[in-house]
């Protein structure tokens, strides 16, 4: 005997047959909405005047606003951050061990780890 399984595309706005899933972002987050041709053509239209003025990042997630404000100013988007020396990672083990943090002998330190010991010094 022979089955037949039949998926049905519903509009997620008004329950009829949906023609199409949409796909949009905002803030970060990625959305998916199966519409019929009307609403995917009125929600393109809401979108519009935002997708006219805003500019693509093709996939890549925006940087925050005081990113932004640094590279404006001929800075990094990202602060800068430097892997301590071998002596200095030591040094951080043995003042995390001295104060109650666990540690492995060897390895990568946290960096909540790290940022105790650079608050304390």
């Amino acid at each position: 005997m022979a089955t037949m399984t039949t998926v049905s595309l519903v509009d997620d706005l008004d329950g009829t047959d949906a023609d199409e899933s949409v796909s949009f972002g905002l803030d970060g987050t990625a959305y998916e909405i199966d519409l019929n041709d009307a609403n995917a053509q009125r929600l393109r239209e809401a979108l519009g005047v935002y997708v006219e003025h805003a500019r693509r990042v093709d996939g890549r997630r925006a940087a925050a606003p005081r990113a932004r404000a640094r590279a404006a100013r001929g800075g990094s988007a990202k602060p800068a951050r430097t892997a301590p020396d071998r002596e200095q990672t030591a040094a951080i083990r043995e003042w995390a061990r001295s104060n109650g943090h666990e540690v492995s002998e060897r390895g990568r330190l946290s960096a909540a780890v790290i940022e105790a010991y650079q608050a304390a010094h």
